[in-house]
């Protein structure tokens, strides 16, 4: 989703995630979000209609990313997704297959795949998703993201110093109170936060927001 920003290595970059309508994402890019997620899974309860949403996104500043959150669709479903011109990438947060992304790669459609950790060997032995950047989210049964609940950091912190060419962007569970301690234990590209900044579910808390972007960049 970064593939484009080629800004030095520091303040990490902030992704706010499952956002469903116009007044979140200004907020967000108000207090300084470098991306915003769109959830087009129908699973997710955070799930946003393209054809509803689709006016006020074409209206977001071209220079905030804005990424489409899908879970294992069709090739042709995520290259028509990845195309439209409001969308800098995909997020792939199901359980794509290496050669579903190789032929996304093809295509020329920029995209994030998401790895679920659950243990210390998640991440051991992955195959390549032919994408630099990759999202470590904690896992539940039967939901993928937006899950609330953080996995040991120590294990994100060895994938980042043994995959010095990968983005790493962090997420589960981040919220305000925690957000710095994850940056300077982790040391990730990005940050991604959803249910740590709502005020109810897909629908962000402002105060939380400007609170999120403020620690993950101090």
């Amino acid at each position: 989703m970064f593939d484009g920003d080629d800004r030095p290595a520091g303040k990490p970059r902030v992704k706010i995630c499952g956002i469903t309508n116009a007044a979140d994402a200004e907020a967000a890019i108000e207090f300084g979000a470098d991306a915003l997620g769109f959830n087009f899974f129908r699973g997710s309860k955070r799930y946003v209609p393209l054809e509803a949403a689709y006016e006020w996104m074409a209206k977001l500043p071209a220079e905030i990313a804005k990424v489409a959150v899908v879970v294992e669709p069709n090739l042709d479903e995520a290259v028509s997704l990845g195309l439209l011109p409001f969308i800098s990438a995909l997020q792939l947060h199901g359980h794509e297959t290496p050669d579903f992304c190789r032929k996304l790669a093809e295509e020329g459609i920029r995209f994030a795949k998401a790895l679920p950790v659950t243990t210390p060997d998640s991440l051991c032995d992955l195959p390549r998703f032919f994408t630099r950047t990759v999202v470590l989210d904690s896992a539940r049964t039967g939901e993928f993201g937006g899950s609330g609940r953080t996995f040991p950091w120590e294990i994100a912190r060895e994938f980042v110093e043994a995959n010095p060419d990968l983005r790493v962007i962090l997420a589960g569970g981040l919220t305000p109170e925690n957000v710095a301690a994850a940056v300077s234990a982790v040391r990730p590209f990005g940050v991604d936060v959803t249910s740590g900044v709502e005020s109810s579910q897909g629908r962000k808390d402002h105060g939380l927001l400007r609170a999120f972007i403020a620690a993950a960049n101090g």
